[in-house]
């Protein structure tokens, strides 16, 4: 029985060593951190954010949008698009969405967990917070959000954790199951637009089960949808590799912004936008909300096609892998 306990406790040691979190120098800033287990690696910056900047297999490509210009800068009077996953409160708001994460954040290390917080924002009230934790292998990351109405207040928001993805991949989004006319009557879930949604733009694509954006960077006109899935996912290819997110939805999309979103997709020139949300909740002062992804990188995904035979064989079997 002792020599069982040991074997099980070294094991946990093992595990839990095999995810290692660095600091480093990360393309000028210079108080980032790096978590790795050895197949994947994140880079989470202390000098601005919270935010998460790269995501990758060792030594591989970033599947995260980078803005060149604004890497290695901090304290800019404006919110700055620099790329990489960040949190947001949602509805958008031209004021309070675009409040700058310009500063720097607290970093705490708990073992193998990383957790980055951003002084409470002057403009909002909201103390926003990203925990990482990777799994000691594999490629699977789970992403808490965090938001906090450190404010005198009530405020009604929802979580909202956006991707930037890197140029010139295809975003992947999953709908509900489908269902038979007439044995299914009712609505499934919403396919939301926005003014500026155009669904003529071939950069859509749309199956039975299916919808895709592709990301052009010789097409600047920006395009967006939302819809709702109890199972959010999304994926998006990128030379041979596949990054998916995933999300557990509430049972209704009626608590969800934006005409009930769970998942929200964009694209302009610059970078492919996957978004996942949560409900709208009353965040009385002091309280605070909570929303988990759980993300995966697969290598050599070989897509002949987009459509739902294809799709089905390829990427709804990554979906379901932890």
């Amino acid at each position: 029985m002792l020599r069982f306990a040991a074997s099980l406790l070294l094991l946990t040691m093992s595990a839990t060593a095999a995810v290692k979190i660095e600091k480093t120098n990360y393309k000028g800033w210079p108080n980032s951190y790096r978590i790795t287990n050895g197949e994947v690696e994140l880079i989470v910056p202390g000098d601005i954010g919270p935010r998460i900047m790269r995501y990758a297999f060792v030594g591989g490509q970033n599947f995260f949008k980078e803005f060149a210009e604004a890497l290695g800068k901090s304290g800019e009077p404006a919110w700055v698009a620099r790329g990489g996953h960040r949190i947001w409160a949602a509805p958008e708001d031209a004021v309070r969405t675009y409040a700058t994460d310009n500063g720097p954040v607290r970093i705490e290390i708990k073992g193998d967990v990383l957790e980055v917080t951003e002084p409470v924002e002057r403009l909002t009230g909201l103390e926003k917070q990203i925990v990482v934790k990777l799994s000691p292998q594999g490629t699977s990351v789970e992403v808490l959000h965090r938001i906090k109405n450190a404010g005198s207040h009530p405020l009604d928001l929802a979580p909202w954790a956006l991707t930037m993805m890197a140029q010139g991949g295809v975003g992947i989004h999953g709908f509900p199951p489908r269902g038979k006319h007439p044995e299914v009557l009712y609505p499934t879930n919403p396919l939301v637009m926005w003014a500026f949604s155009n669904l003529s733009d071939h950069r859509w694509r749309y199956t039975r089960k299916y919808l895709m954006l592709h990301q052009d960077p010789a097409n600047g006109e920006p395009t967006k949808l939302g819809s709702f899935n109890k199972s959010t996912w999304a994926a998006y290819s990128l030379g041979g590799g596949l990054f998916i997110k995933r999300y557990d939805a509430q049972d209704s999309p009626k608590n969800y912004p934006d005409f009930g979103c769970s998942f929200e997709t964009y694209t302009d020139a610059y970078f492919l936008e996957l978004e996942t949300l949560g409900p709208l909740q009353h965040l009385k002062p002091g309280a605070s909300l909570e929303h988990v992804e759980h993300w995966t990188l697969h290598k050599n995904v070989k897509l002949r096609d987009f459509t739902d035979d294809e799709l089905d064989r390829v990427v709804l079997p990554l979906v379901g892998a932890r």
